[in-house]
């Protein structure tokens, strides 16, 4: 077996849910359990911290395994979906799985895949687990696909449980509230294990206390600890609840404005594995957050593409992600703006499209996926809205065309979809 055939048998021979949608979520953990046992329990052999929410997790989970490893510490990191390799997925310090391994993995397992039938997902969650077991990681940042409660991840005991925000997504699946949701991400907390929630979010509050009253665990809102004020250029100051200024000049490499509400949450996990008995100094903290994508190798997060003209993808896809990436973007000055735009299908069209400026000029376009959302379906949705463009194919003829039209000092944005940024040539 080579490693295409090992990528094939992932893709075509099990559900996956980035492909197909709600078809290939599985709504117990049973799959997982039976394949880690297989395996001799993997998770079990590491340290970990658990990250959910609805935005923001990757960017956490990034930043906070660069600091573990700028503290030194051989640190696994699993998130997922990939952009451009799968081997994305599973990193340690950095290096992403070889995909010698990832064929050994699939040889070696093949046979009992085939009878136990998981999600592409279960098996990639499994997969990264016996990874860091064998690479004997000091601990490993885990984040959950969807949901929580029932999500393959949540197989593992953290150290500490990190709860970034709660948006409607994946209503289709998690509820069509947010408390409903808030319940199905507050299922990773787990009897003792201490509970971080990156944003406070008053109209939820009770369902993680409820949670955490049943479970025993530490709750901390780690905004209310942490007061950051930025230029969303990513140079911040970090004070405490007192006021007391903790961080004078912090650099955080993900810019916009999103990420820098994720930076309370960081900041608390990384005090909390200190209380565990992790040796962080301050001097990790700071190198972390300020070259996360370098370190961890992170894309898709307000990336910055091209200077003439600014050329930005994000891969942000629902309304709770979107809406502060185009408030800033209107905030700036640019002569004229250039919307790259594709969704998928199961995403709330008409509300997403409503964020988006009407004066903008729009490139709608489509992801090579099935759960796309046909680019002449969405161009049409937006016309109800004022938004008007042209349709393409896919997203790399559509970024040839919006650099053609724009000028210099222009500002072209790629979004919609993770899936969209993805398929961007030389990300």
């Amino acid at each position: 077996m080579n490693y295409q055939e090992a990528l094939d048998f992932l893709y075509q021979s099990l559900p996956m849910f980035q492909r197909q949608g709600k078809t290939a979520f599985k709504k117990d953990l049973g799959n997982t359990i039976t394949l880690s046992r297989h395996l001799g329990n993997p998770h079990h052999k590491f340290k970990s911290v658990h990250i959910a929410g609805t935005n923001g997790k990757g960017s956490t989970a990034h930043s906070i395994a660069a600091v573990l490893q700028s503290a030194g510490y051989k640190t696994g990191l699993y998130t997922s979906p990939h952009l451009k390799s799968f081997t994305e997925r599973i990193k340690v310090n950095g290096n992403m799985i070889s995909e010698e391994e990832v064929v050994a993995f699939v040889d070696k397992n093949q046979a009992f895949i085939n009878d136990l039938k998981p999600s592409f997902f279960e098996t990639t969650v499994v997969m990264a687990f016996d990874h860091f077991a064998k690479e004997e990681v000091d601990i490993a940042v885990v984040e959950v696909g969807l949901g929580g409660r029932l999500d393959a991840t949540n197989i593992i005991t953290p150290l500490i449980s990190v709860i970034t925000n709660i948006g409607l997504d994946h209503t289709d699946l998690l509820g069509d509230t947010l408390s409903q949701i808030a319940s199905e991400k507050a299922g990773i907390i787990k009897p003792g294990i201490p509970v971080v929630i990156s944003e406070t979010q008053g109209e939820i509050a009770g369902v993680f206390k409820q949670k955490t009253d049943e479970s025993a665990a530490g709750l901390y809102y780690a905004d209310q600890e942490y007061q950051v004020q930025s230029n969303e250029l990513g140079n911040c100051q970090v004070r405490n609840s007192d006021g007391k200024m903790l961080l004078s000049s912090l650099i955080f490499d993900l810019k916009g404005s999103y990420h820098i509400r994720n930076i309370p949450g960081i900041l608390k996990t990384i005090d909390l594995l200190r209380k565990s008995g992790f040796i962080i100094p301050e001097k990790a903290l700071t190198e972390g957050l300020s070259h996360a994508a370098a370190i961890t190798g992170l894309k898709g997060r307000w990336q910055l593409l091209d200077k003439k003209p600014t050329t930005i993808c994000d891969i942000a896809h629902n309304e709770s992600g979107i809406r502060p990436i185009i408030k800033f973007i209107s905030r700036q000055s640019y002569p004229g703006v250039h919307i790259i735009w594709g969704m998928v299908n199961d995403k709330n069209t008409i509300d997403i499209l409503k964020l988006l400026p009407r004066d903008a000029h729009y490139y709608f376009c489509q992801a090579q996926i099935p759960r796309a959302l046909p680019a002449g379906v969405l161009a049409e949705s937006a016309k109800t809205l004022g938004l008007l463009g042209k349709t393409y194919d896919n997203v790399n003829t559509a970024i040839s065309a919006a650099r053609e039209a724009a000028g210099e000092d222009d500002i072209i944005f790629i979004g919609g979809s993770a899936f969209v940024v993805a398929e961007i040539d030389n990300l």
